[in-house]
């Protein structure tokens, strides 16, 4: 069975926008492909009239700081990602997250863009990403905007951007100032390729002995990557415990909607695991401001 008629390697972005656009039947751009290629193959996606490789477009393979926050392009390789001085530097938990996906060899042609887009409530880089208050530059044939990273989820394995007119261009972060850092860390299952029971990404500012913000996300708590707001207020401005506080452990089981998966995990398992992984994480994310902090005396 022919799973796609039509591939193009677009040059740039407007021009891969247009060959979108102009397609006779149902297109969709690629990058890495890993993703996407099995759902193909599988039947897991219905075959497409037309690809549009994003891999070369140059824009969307950099990493760098400009305008003040670090840009980092959709189809940029995880493998280049992992080995980035500035993304060491501003997005640790991003480093921790995708040095995760996959393996080897899955990260020398998987993105962060694929990741994002296969919009999976607990996909790694998705939930780094999050806790880290990323925003998506989307470019369409009429404009570009940048939008809130949460945004681009609509249900399990549903993104909101539009295929036919949308294409995530990349992902914009705030630069890492004194006091902060910031921690991923999951729980996983071996299974070939070994798949998330649970993770978890923290973002902090450290004020002294105190937590003057935080920032969390957690998946697969709910259809989509879940920010626990509730939780971040529960330690927000309180100071740093060595053990989780009680009313932070109750908000997080609170606002998480953890199920019963045969792939995964029990629900009562994710439940009982979740306080764990967030203090895990809290504390390696407050040990590296201290080391930051260290580093930069």
């Amino acid at each position: 069975m022919t799973i796609w008629k039509n591939y193009f390697l677009a040059e740039t972005v407007q021009e891969a926008l247009e060959l979108l656009a102009q397609s006779e039947g149902d297109a969709c751009p690629i990058a890495g492909g890993t993703d996407l290629l099995l759902d193909l193959q599988q039947g897991r996606h219905p075959p497409l009239d037309t690809l549009v490789d994003l891999s070369q477009i140059p824009e969307m393979r950099q990493l760098e700081i400009r305008g003040g926050k670090l840009f980092i392009g959709a189809a940029l390789p995880l493998n280049r990602l992992v080995e980035s001085p500035l993304a060491q530097q501003h997005a640790p938990t991003l480093m921790d997250a995708a040095r995760l996906i996959g393996g080897p060899q899955v990260r020398n042609t998987a993105t962060l863009g694929g990741n994002v887009c296969h919009a999976l409530p607990a996909a790694d880089g998705t939930i780094a990403l999050l806790s880290l208050n990323a925003t998506a530059l989307v470019a369409r044939l009429e404009q570009r905007c940048e939008i809130p990273l949460g945004e681009l989820f609509r249900g399990p394995g549903k993104s909101a951007l539009d295929p036919r007119r949308e294409i995530l261009v990349g992902f914009n972060l705030p630069l890492r100032e004194a006091g902060q850092a910031s921690a991923f860390r999951r729980v996983m299952r071996p299974q070939g390729v070994a798949i998330a029971i649970l993770n978890l990404a923290v973002w902090l500012q450290r004020a002294a002995t105190r937590i003057a913000d935080i920032r969390i996300a957690i998946g697969p708590a709910g259809p989509t990557p879940l920010r626990a707001v509730q939780t971040e207020a529960a330690l927000r401005s309180q100071p740093y415990q060595p053990t989780l506080p009680p009313q932070a452990l109750e908000a997080l089981l609170s606002e998480s909607r953890f199920r019963t998966s045969p792939h995964r995990a029990t629900e009562a398992y994710r439940r009982a695991m979740a306080g764990v992984l967030l203090q895990e994480t809290l504390e390696v994310a407050w040990q590296r401001t201290l080391d930051v902090e260290n580093q930069d005396d």
